[in-house]
């Protein structure tokens, strides 16, 4: 028994791959809430002013990118970010 690995994944692996799925998501959530606008017409009447839809655009540009720049100091490194060496040439 001392040698098996452990069923579950720590709790640091399992949350970078969770970040990792949030940043491979976010991309496809941004299409989707900047294509909303189009659902608001029907029946070829305008549903929202001109106004109402770049604020609305702009809303979710601005949240799209606080969102990825929260995310991105917290993903784990690629293999070819560890392997380059450091700004004091170590490493």
């Amino acid at each position: 028994m001392a040698g098996r690995t452990p069923l579950f994944l720590a709790r640091s692996g399992y949350r970078s791959r969770r970040l990792s799925d949030a940043a491979r998501a976010l991309p496809v959530l941004g299409l989707f809430l900047l294509l909303v606008p189009v659902l608001w017409s029907q029946d070829g009447r305008p549903g929202a002013s001109t106004a109402t839809i770049g604020v609305y655009l702009f809303i979710i540009w601005a949240l799209l990118i606080a969102v990825a720049a929260l995310l991105a100091p917290r993903l784990p490194l690629t293999e070819t970010e560890r392997a380059k060496p450091d700004k004091d040439g170590k490493g």
